[in-house]
């Protein structure tokens, strides 16, 4: 019923997993911390402060509301709020501004049917790290493949990984019937 690891001794302890869904923002400076989340479309921006031993990761659904409902209530949702409140979140637990590192995972473009939102994600968090002056040390953005992230905040380790859509039937290409020939008969 319950799973329970056994480790040789003196092995560190397994990391403590938490989920990082959309419309989060989470910080930890614990060395058991292992901040995780699955982006399609989504980004996650990854920051530490190799120092402080201190990170966060979040995960934001859109770059920026609509036109037409910006300068009303807050919407955790885009990443217009969610990149602000990640390095005021760090700072706020002793963080430094200067000594912040990034890392930038996500935007792919999974429905050829819907706008190039994924891609609009990716271009938004780049023009974030650069106007902050964030040092990016590795992204992986874009493509048409989800991607599943997990990130340990206290030492700034990443593993990304592609996953595949195995529920995706395969495209099939379209055949054009031959073209009728010889009588129709009407009734």
């Amino acid at each position: 019923m319950f799973e329970q690891r056994i480790l040789p001794p003196g092995s560190p302890p397994p990391p403590e997993r938490i989920t990082v869904m959309q419309g989060q923002a989470l910080v930890s400076g614990d060395a058991r911390a292992e901040l995780s989340t699955v982006l399609g479309s989504c980004v996650a921006l990854c920051l530490f402060d190799p120092e402080a031993h201190l990170g966060g990761m979040n995960h934001f659904l859109l770059a920026e509301p609509p036109a037409s409902t910006r300068g009303g209530p807050v919407d955790e949702y885009y990443g217009t709020y969610l990149m602000e409140l990640l390095v005021n979140q760090m700072m706020a637990r002793g963080a430094r501004k200067s000594r912040l590192k990034a890392h930038l995972y996500g935007g792919a473009n999974v429905n050829r049917n819907m706008m190039r939102i994924g891609s609009a994600n990716a271009d938004f968090a780049r023009s974030f790290i650069q106007r902050e002056g964030i040092e990016l040390l590795r992204s992986d953005l874009g493509g048409t493949s989800a991607r599943r992230v997990d990130f340990r905040p206290a030492s700034g380790q990443v593993r990304c990984r592609h996953v595949e859509d195995r529920f995706a039937p395969p495209v099939q290409p379209t055949m054009r019937p031959e073209k009728a020939t010889g009588d129709v008969e009407l009734f």
